[in-house]
């Protein structure tokens, strides 16, 4: 399992004669070419349990686990009467074990793995075994591509129905897709992912603010999530209930991409643990109470429509705030039960909810388990009825999970004209970062010594991918632009694709700490974070207007930021700095006065997921331009 590094709080360094020893070992830096992973043997690609030992076929693979570990898989699962999900959770906390030294089956941890080999025993009665495995926790990969885990279940008959027509293609990207939103990150104890009290007694900080982004050098194509890298760890979901997007909403992807990404996406969100986190974002539920609670003229005897409801939270206040009617929509059937049952115990449900009887419920919240683009098959609603279309439907960086082409949908079908949207505008904004944002000012001094080469190369490490992790305002070190604003009440559903420009300005009034020559202000750009914020304006919330901001100068969100790191930091300065007109623009001797940005994030290719592309270019102060090669991001 993934174990994050001590969190650090960002500090800037007093003297200047550091900063510019600093500055000019970062001026005569080059990242050098990632290298390429090694291939893999070919034929024999399922790597036992315990040793370095790789096999062709499980079967080989667990007559060697048998005869060499006294590890019986086989023998194991049907004493336990394992499922496939609950074999899955077997594999990979083996592997974590192991990784630690331990015993899977007692849990004694020995000295070297050596020691561990020559203790492994026999289990002979799996009674006395404590199924540490039974978090979900272990239904994310311990390995990256670990082909054990969808070769198990393949020659078996009568096992469960996903394991009998499993495919390796197919199963390696839900796993992705599931650890990607749904495990909550620095899990270490078993069933801590549904049980936030546990969490909280343990000390973990769930959406900490470790600024810890730099710490883990990841593989391109994924994204981190509090610094871990989803593809070999566990981040923390993005805590949102999302619909399936019509194919007029969405980029052509395949209907069983779309189908398999949805199961795993809309199963995520059963996790208790994801809904007591967004129960819990202060900032989240404030801006939505007052939107909701403090607007009678909008709220009393309206029609309302929430999709993706999860706990019915927005739909109950929009209840009690005088609602006439509330359709509260809900993709995860677990949900949708639980929603139902929140509803009924405060006395809020509408008689005309699916399994309620006349005799039940005197409220007006009306719970609808489906996809918003398939509720024809669940309710009958007028089209253009609805007065009020509610929705919480933010992912990381405003557009990750796509949710946000089914509100659209669900505006263009069933909201009336001149109808209300809670929110109604979203916008993202861009500033570039310092070193005080990242973890270097940790490795300059480590206990009395000099580990900076370390945190170079996490930098270099962390430009492959985006990163969600918690920026304090004191990190930045240019002033922020709007990348894109957002009318929720006339956009169309192609503009959530979109190419934008900007230009940041150094901004040191954030950073004053760490600069002491006011006459040449000049520090390290290493890269730009995004964050969004939503709109509940007096267009709609004529007596209480509200905003939700994610922003790095107001109280950290479970949203956080999405950081972008530049392959190669840029100097920039106030314009007071003496700059020689031969050198680069972005070095230390011609730092750039403005940083020009190209950004475009769009819906990619893979259903929820999104792609980003940065340009970057420097401008020194005489106008001298200088281009870094475009960078593209996952986030997915």
């Amino acid at each position: 399992m993934a174990k994050n590094g001590s969190e650090y709080e960002p500090t800037f360094t007093d003297d200047d004669d550091e900063e510019s020893e600093e500055l000019q070992e970062w001026n005569d830096w080059n990242a050098e070419p990632e290298e390429e992973d090694e291939e893999e043997e070919e034929g024999s690609d399922l790597l036992c349990l315990f040793c370095d030992t790789r096999y062709s076929s499980c079967d080989d693979l667990f007559d060697h686990c048998t005869s060499t570990h006294r590890f019986d898989f086989q023998a194991v699962r049907r004493a336990l009467g394992l499922n496939f999900y609950g074999s899955f959770k077997l594999i990979n906390f083996v592997r974590s074990q192991v990784a630690e030294n331990r015993c899977w089956s007692c849990g004694l941890t020995c000295h070297s793995n050596q020691d561990l080999q020559n203790h492994l025993h026999e289990t002979v009665n799996f009674k006395d075994i404590t199924p540490g495995w039974d978090s979900d926790e272990y239904l994310k990969p311990f390995l990256q591509d670990d082909s054990v885990l969808y070769s198990f279940g393949e020659d078996e008959e009568g096992e469960d129905d996903y394991a009998a027509a499993v495919d390796k293609d197919e199963l390696m990207s839900d796993l992705r897709q599931f650890e990607e939103i749904c495990i909550d990150h620095d899990i270490h104890v078993p069933k801590i992912a549904i049980d936030y009290d546990t969490s909280n007694e343990s000390g973990k900080n769930v959406a900490s603010s470790s600024n810890s982004h730099l710490n883990n050098v990841n593989s391109p194509g994924k994204v981190a999530i509090n610094g871990l890298d989803s593809g070999e760890h566990v981040g923390s979901a993005d805590r949102k209930k999302k619909e399936q997007l019509l194919r007029a909403y969405i980029p052509n992807h395949g209907s069983k991409d779309i189908k398999n990404v949805n199961n795993d996406y809309f199963g995520a969100y059963s996790s208790f643990g994801i809904h007591r986190e967004m129960l819990s974002d202060k900032v989240r539920m404030d801006a939505y109470g007052q939107a909701i609670l403090k607007n009678p003229s909008l709220l009393k005897s309206a029609v309302v429509m929430d999709v993706g409801c999860g706990t019915g939270i927005l739909s109950l206040f929009a209840a009690q705030a005088g609602a006439s009617k509330v359709i509260a929509i809900e993709a995860s059937e677990k949900m949708a039960s639980v929603a139902t049952r929140i509803a009924k115990d405060n006395g809020l449900l509408s008689s005309k909810s699916p399994g309620e009887s006349t005799n039940h419920g005197t409220g007006v919240v009306e719970v609808v388990q489906g996809m918003v683009e398939e509720l024809d098959k669940s309710i009958l609603i007028e089209p253009h009825s609805v007065d009020v279309l509610l929705s919480e439907w933010m992912g990381y960086c405003l557009l990750y999970e796509a949710m946000l082409s089914s509100v659209l949908y669900a505006r263009d079908r069933w909201l009336k004209p001149g109808g209300a949207m809670l929110p109604d505008t979203a916008t993202i904004f861009v500033a570039g970062f310092g070193k005080g944002a990242t973890s270097l000012p940790f490795w300059e001094n480590v206990y009395g010594f000099n580990m900076s080469s370390v945190g170079k190369e996490l930098v270099e490490g962390a430009a492959q991918i985006p990163i969600v992790d918690t920026v304090d305002g004191h990190g930045l070190v240019t002033n922020a632009a709007v990348l894109q604003s957002f009318d929720l009440v006339t956009m169309k559903p192609d503009e959530v694709d979109f190419t934008a420009s900007v230009e940041l300005e150094p901004n040191f009034s954030s950073a004053a700490s760490s600069l002491t020559d006011l006459e040449s202000e000049t520090t390290w750009c290493f890269g730009v974070v995004l964050w969004f914020e939503t709109g509940f304006t007096s267009r709609f919330c004529k007596e209480t207007p509200a905003v939700l901001s994610t922003s790095p100068y107001t109280p950290k969100t479970h949203w956080q930021q999405t950081i972008l790191t530049f392959k190669e930091p840029i100097a920039v300065t106030s314009g007071k700095s003496n700059v020689d007109g031969s050198a680069a623009v972005g070095t230390e001797a011609c730092p750039a006065a403005r940083i020009h940005l190209r950004i475009s994030i769009a819906r990619a290719s893979h259903h929820r997921d999104i792609d980003i592309s940065l340009e970057a270019a420097g401008v020194d102060p005489h106008g001298r331009k200088r281009n870094w090669p475009v960078q593209i991001f996952n986030l997915g």
